[in-house]
């Protein structure tokens, strides 16, 4: 998993201050209930906020103090809301923006090939990427590199020589795993996994193997077990598909009760586990299936210490990236289809960004969108979150109907997005003395539950909750007005609340019977 890392040391703090533009202090995002003041349901608003963006797919992401990292395919980076070419600068393969601002710092190493993964250290004073290339900074690197981030250059003396891809990374206080694609380390053999030393890059003995790629590693809380994702079906030399829980220290292959709700590799179906995430005493995985439209896709949960099954997603659409933020899991996917768990059926569209509750597994009030504007048809491909806001990259071109290409945030700042506005209430006066008034429910993008209040001119005679889903009808909600005079000519609107944003719908007239 592309982890934050919430906290780095006052010195590389300090030092990596002075790289990177002044910006606003980014604000604590808390967990949220429906009826929070804050305008919206989960731990994050669904209003984009503005990034810089790419020229290309952002594979990997990760976060640290006030810095994100970010790699992939694109070779140039321009400002939110420019079309490419306009107002562009040079970024090859790996990036490096201000958190709060969304603006490239001067840390900009040049890498000749790209990059798939990114993991910064504990500490925040160390960042790791991995990919396909073999010069960083003019200095050869076989696919693997360190920085400082308080200086934003090479760590002298720290280059493990790998011999093919590395697409996954988790750094520790004291060891760098890789993932990948490769079958050696420094001419020693290393199918797919390897430990490397943080301090000197010495290759260490930890070495368990797989016999397919790796995509993701996480590792335990408590730092004593390693979670592997991918599309292995042996590992450790044990046969295990796609998930596994191995001894940090030695390796061995761990029981995982909860990796037998994949299904087993065959023909038919290829489901790889593509993200890792460690919350607490929890684990989740994130798979993407192959050779099927009905592959398994979903999202689980595990217990981090018995690998015991706690909740299982199966919405269909392969599911790329995933982060926890307090009570709410956040998922990149060209989630299609969630009839399997109870939500929206196929032909509802595309919902390329979802949230699940941490603790039930259950789809919560969260529903910006991407589209899949790339080669993938995912469209978000990375996450990363300093515990307070969410960025996301892929191969995506817009963001909640807007352009942008390759990269976006989201955060916790009050407000959220507003509710639709409300049609015009449907009026009817048809018995003496009263009148009927008709509305339909509306969607909001980070809320599911709303408050309706209907006016008569400037009197509220009455609110009432209501929930909705893009993917089912509106509801209608009939209330009357009673004790009215005859022959009376009113005006009623409607107002749509979700605590702090409100819209009024246009007014409609009546006569009184």
């Amino acid at each position: 998993m592309k982890k934050a890392v919430l906290a780095a040391v006052a010195a590389a703090a300090v030092a990596a201050a002075a790289l990177i533009p002044s910006g606003p202090a980014v604000q604590a995002a808390e967990t949220a209930t429906h009826s929070a003041p804050r305008g919206f349901g989960s731990a994050l608003s669904s209003v984009e906020q503005p990034s810089w963006q790419t020229n290309a797919s952002v594979n990997a992401l990760a976060a640290a103090g006030d810095l994100v990292f970010a790699g992939g395919l694109f070779t140039r980076v321009r400002p939110p809301g420019k079309a490419r070419g306009v107002g562009d600068v040079a970024r090859k393969y790996f990036v490096v923006l201000n958190r709060t601002t969304g603006v490239p710092t001067r840390f900009a190493p040049s890498v000749n090939g790209p990059v798939w993964s990114v993991a910064a250290s504990p500490d925040g004073r160390r960042v790791v990427i991995g990919g396909d290339f073999t010069v960083v900074d003019g200095v050869p690197r076989s696919r693997v590199a360190m920085f400082d981030v308080a200086s934003g250059k090479l760590v002298a003396g720290w280059d493990p020589v790998v011999n093919y891809r590395v697409a996954a990374l988790k750094v520790t206080a004291s060891t760098v795993y890789l993932g990948g694609s490769f079958g050696a380390v420094d001419k020693i053999g290393r199918a797919r996994l390897a430990a490397v030393a943080l301090g000197t890059g010495a290759l260490l003995p930890w070495n368990p193997g797989a016999d397919d790629d790796v995509h993701a590693i996480e590792v335990s809380t408590d730092g004593a077990r390693v979670f592997v994702g991918g599309g292995f079906t042996t590992i450790g030399g044990r046969d295990q598909h796609a998930l596994a829980m191995l001894s940090a220290r030695t390796g061995a292959v761990m029981p995982m009760p909860a990796a037998a709700a994949i299904p087993p590799k065959s023909d038919e179906c290829d489901s790889r586990v593509k993200d890792l995430e460690v919350q607490g005493n929890k684990v989740f995985a994130s798979n993407a299936g192959t050779n099927s439209m009905q592959c398994y896709d979903g999202v689980l949960a595990a217990d981090s210490a018995t690998g015991k099954l706690l909740w299982q997603s199966k919405c269909l659409g392969a599911t790329e990236a995933i982060v926890a933020i307090g009570n709410w899991l956040y998922k990149g996917s060209h989630a299609h289809d969630c009839s399997a768990d109870g939500e929206f059926p196929d032909k509802t569209g595309m919902h390329h960004l979802l949230v699940y509750s941490t603790i039930t597994g259950k789809l919560g009030p969260w529903f910006p969108n991407t589209d899949a504007g790339g080669t993938t048809l995912v469209g978000p491909l990375a996450f990363a979150s300093g515990g307070t806001d969410l960025w996301a990259g892929g191969d995506f071109t817009a963001v909640n109907g807007k352009p942008q290409e390759g990269l976006t945030r989201f955060n916790g700042v009050p407000g959220g997005a507003a509710p639709a506005r409300p049609a015009a209430p449907k009026l009817a006066s048809a018995r003496p003395n009263k009148v009927t008034i008709a509305f339909d429910t509306v969607l909001d993008r980070d809320n599911l539950t709303l408050t309706y209040l209907v006016y008569r001119g400037e009197t509220r005679i009455g609110s009432w909750s209501r929930t909705s889903n893009s993917w089912t009808k509106p509801t209608v909600t009939s209330v009357t007005d009673s004790g009215l005079t005859s022959g009376q000519t009113l005006t009623y609107y409607v107002e749509a609340s979700d605590g702090r944003n409100v819209s009024r719908s246009p007014a409609a007239t009546v006569r009184v019977r």
